[in-house]
């Protein structure tokens, strides 16, 4: 479910790059009863910084509707409880900060700066559904790749 991007494998350019570009693809995501020891092995088995809280909506039992996040600095802040008795949705930041997967990849650090997350969920443009998750690290590697004029000279 999420796109892994190994060193030397090529990245768009800053300037040029979309989100939907440097992404990872797929939400790896938890309903908000599920308890933050479970969280940290999905952050560790899945080898990521963040899960999304989704919550069931009342249209059909499939629908569901992501509106937190827990990140690891949240589960390392929560370490000195009760990691079996504290939730993902006690400790989810709301409101869930989105980005559309065809807006420019600036834009995206500017949502991160503005509300102080390292992680967006990344909506598709047409249904506003999640189709992702950009990180703080995605826009490095996107901030590391040289524009094409410069790197072909």
């Amino acid at each position: 479910m999420i796109d892994v991007r190994h060193p030397g494998e090529e990245s768009t350019p800053f300037e040029t790059a979309t989100v939907g570009e440097v992404m990872s693809r797929g939400v790896i995501s938890c309903p908000p009863e599920t308890p933050l020891r479970v969280v940290a092995r999905m952050m560790a088995t899945f080898g990521v910084h963040a899960i999304f809280v989704f919550e069931h909506t009342d249209e059909d039992d499939e629908a569901r509707r992501l509106w937190g996040v827990v990140s690891d600095l949240d589960l390392v802040a929560a370490t000195r409880l009760d990691l079996d008795s504290l939730t993902a949705g006690a400790t989810a930041i709301t409101p869930l900060v989105t980005v559309e997967a065809d807006s420019p990849i600036a834009e995206a650090g500017s949502l991160m700066a503005q509300y102080g997350t390292a992680h967006l969920a990344v909506t598709d443009p047409d249904h506003q559904r999640p189709i992702g998750v950009i990180s703080t690290l995605d826009i490095a590697r996107a901030a590391a790749t040289e524009p094409v004029e410069e790197a072909e000279q």
